[in-house]
Parts: structure tokens; C-alpha cells; sequence
């Protein structure tokens, strides 16, 4: 543990576009180590990009490399040793369980149970600093793009919480596709000691228009959610200020979803498109609310909260319409029936692999035509509050 302070105090006052080598150093001095390599997901969440300045090394695919095995498991992968030669291990990096890419370290000698431990908490503290360095450097956003970034996708990308987030309560993981050409779809999230906040936005029109009105909507909801409103009047604000930037020629869906992390109650406000599924057990069912107008169609639109309960196990899933409406060569949507069949087919995989799936799974399902539309996936696994150590529930 004081390796790993001593690492993490060198990170803060390293400049921001050091902090590799910072890391670096540390492994090399305290636990011998001949290379360190630093990789991030893409935008697309298909390849790791090594990080650097003129970045020599080729990507290489999730699915299918050692690093990708110890991205997707969240645990350290050690590469079998060939003969005598170096050791190489592979540490995901990763902030509050958000997923963000792997370093790979190689050793002469094998590693202890122990030492993979300190060096996984070496790479905990690398990805935070990472977060804040993001601010002051454009080096690991650069190293994320395996190809250029659309102006409204990269309005969208930067306006978005992370991939994924995880707490006792919950874990939640979300995506958005064409990754690098995305329009108006967007997912927002925040935290407190009581309550998990998520919006899901689907905003109307194409390209930069659908990019600002989404913009506009998410952060007059962060405006409402900040200044204490409840659920409706979060919706009702965003409401106003996109008829008054637009008086009703735009207007953009939204579900709205407050969950209380003690009881797993939920309020909701369903303003337009974005639907939900939950698995519970083996079983998939659509949630259906009452449809409220999109927000920004009238002016001063009044908005009411529904309310329903989640259960520990519950699995929730909820995408925009350019998933469910999505058709087949046959002309099937998605929703009908393939969703639900998808959901269920990946119940094992955690929560952050579980939109990924979906996608893939609606490729397959569309053929070779491309997406028409923005498609968005948000899945969240609900655990429940845990009564204390020694505590007996009533």
C-alpha cells in the first residue's frame, strides 16, 4: 500500500501528458519491469489504441487478444511464459466501473498473487488520473480514435457521464453506434447518496442540428436535476427551453428514471421514444408508461411521474428507437420479438458488455444494410442495498 501511495502521489504532481511515464518508472523501480505499454478503448469499443505521442504499435481487437481478455474480465491475464523468457501480464484500467483500456507489463521474473494486486491498484489511480488529466491534454481522447470523430460525435461523446459506472446498489453500462458519426441519442447519469438519476435523450433531426438539441436538452436537465427539482420538473424546464430555442420545429424524447438506491423505487417520466425491457429471472417483458409529449413540442408542457419497483436480480434494458424499430430483411422490427430473444441470450455477461451484445446481435439481425439511425443501448443491473454486517433484515 505505500507503493501504491507513493505511485499515486508522483501522478498528481506529474504533468498531464507524463503520467505514463510516471507509472512507468514506478513498475521498473519497484517491481523490475522491462516494458510498460498503455492501451485505450476506442470509441467503438472494438480496439485498444496504444497511447503516445506518434503511436507505432497497431491496434489490436477486443475480442480476440490477451489484452482483450483482461479488458473484458476486470481481472489481471497472465500470458503463458514462453520457456525462459519474459514474463507478460495484462491489468485493466478502470475508474468506478468504467472500462477504459489495459496496461501491459513485461517482467523477468513470475509474479505474486500480491504483486498483481499492488500494480492492478497502480492502474486503479493511473485511470483517475487520466479522468482528470482529460481536462488539460488531448493525448488519451486521441488514442481513443481509431478513426475521425463526426463534429456532432464529438459534441455527444464529450457531453456523456463514461461507458459504464458501478455501485453496491447497481451496475450500469450503456453504448451508442455509429460510435464516430453519432447524431442526437445520448444517456446521462448522476449519483448521490440516495438516488440514482438516468436520462436517456433522443433528440430529433440529423447531424449538428440533432447534436445542439441534445446538448441543449442534456444540460437543461442537469440544470433542473442541480437546482433540487423533482422528476417532472426536470422535464418540465428542459421543456421550456428547447420550445424557447426552438418553438416546437424541434423537439426531442426523453425517459427520465429516479431511483432510490435504500428501496429500489423508481419514478419515471416517459417524454417520447426511448423504451424499456426488464429481465426478471428468465423472463423478458416490455415496461410500458404512459407516452407524455417529447419535450419542446408545446409550450409549458405539464409532466406527472409514474412509478414502479425494482427487485435485487432485476436486469433493466432500455434503447432508443433506432434499436427497437430497427427491421429486418423480412420486415420485422427488432423490438417485437429479437430484442427480448437478445436480452435473454446475454443474461450472464455483466451489465458493460450487455449493449455491445445487443448491437452486435442487431447487425446480425439487419444484414448488411447500414444503420439508419442512431441506436443506443443502456443496461442497468440492479443489486439492492445490502443490510449491514450483522444485521438482520425485517
Amino acid at each position: 500500500m505505500d507503493r501504491i501511495a507513493a505511485v499515486e502521489r508522483a501522478l498528481r504532481s506529474a504533468a498531464p501528458h507524463l503520467l505514463l511515464d510516471v507509472v512507468t518508472a514506478a513498475l521498473r523501480e519497484q517491481y523490475d519491469v522491462r516494458s510498460v505499454e498503455l492501451r485505450l478503448a476506442d470509441y467503438g469499443v472494438t480496439t485498444l489504441q496504444v497511447v503516445g505521442e506518434a503511436p507505432a504499435a497497431e491496434p489490436v481487437p477486443i475480442h480476440d487478444s490477451p489484452q482483450g481478455r483482461a479488458f473484458g474480465s476486470q481481472e489481471p491475464f497472465v500470458e503463458p511464459r514462453p520457456g525462459d523468457g519474459p514474463v507478460t501480464v495484462h491489468l485493466p484500467v478502470s475508474v468506478r466501473g468504467d472500462r477504459m483500456g489495459v496496461l501491459t507489463v513485461t517482467t523477468t521474473d513470475d509474479r505474486t498473487r500480491a504483486d498483481l494486486l499492488e500494480m492492478q491498484g497502480i492502474c486503479e489511480a493511473l485511470g483517475h488520473e487520466i479522468l482528470i488529466a482529460e481536462r488539460d491534454t488531448d493525448l488519451y481522447l486521441l488514442a481513443r480514435r481509431a478513426t475521425r470523430l463526426t463534429l456532432a460525435a464529438e459534441m455527444q461523446w464529450q457531453l456523456l457521464p463514461g461507458r459504464s459506472v458501478t455501485r453496491p446498489e447497481f451496475s450500469l453500462g450503456a453504448h451508442l453506434e455509429p460510435a464516430y458519426a453519432i447524431f442526437g441519442d445520448n444517456f446521462d447519469w448522476s449519483v448521490s447518496a440516495r438516488h440514482l438519476t438516468l436520462t436517456v435523450t433522443n433528440g430529433m433531426g440529423k447531424g449538428m442540428e440533432a447534436a445542439l438539441l441534445t446538448n441543449l436538452v442534456v444540460n437543461a436537465l442537469r440544470n433542473a436535476r442541480r437546482a433540487g427539482l423533482d422528476l417532472p420538473g426536470q422535464a418540465s424546464l428542459a421543456d421550456q427551453a428547447v420550445y424557447a430555442q426552438y418553438r416546437g420545429s424541434l423537439h426531442a424524447s426523453v425517459l427520465l428514471l429516479r431511483f432510490d438506491l435504500a428501496t429500489g423505487e423508481v419514478e419515471a417520466v416517459d417524454a417520447g421514444s426511448p423504451r424499456m425491457w426488464r429481465l426478471r429471472g428468465r423472463s423478458v417483458e416490455s415496461v410500458a408508461f404512459d407516452a407524455q409529449l417529447p419535450l419542446g413540442m408545446f409550450e409549458e408542457t405539464a409532466y406527472v411521474a409514474e412509478h414502479l419497483h425494482v427487485e435485487p436480480g432485476d436486469r433493466l434494458l432500455v434503447s432508443s428507437d433506432g434499436v427497437y424499430e430497427s427491421a429486418s430483411a423480412a420486415g420485422e422490427r427488432y423490438g417485437e420479438r429479437a430484442l427480448a430473444r437478445s436480452l435473454s441470450a446475454h443474461r450472464f455477461l455483466p451489465s458493460a458488455q450487455v449493449p455491445l451484445a445487443v448491437l452486435r446481435d442487431l447487425k446480425d439481425y439487419r444484414g448488411p444494410a447500414p444503420l439508419d439511425d442512431d441506436a443506443l443501448v443502456v443496461c442497468l443491473d440492479w443489486f439492492g442495498r445490502q443490510p449491514p454486517a450483522g444485521d438482520t433484515p425485517v
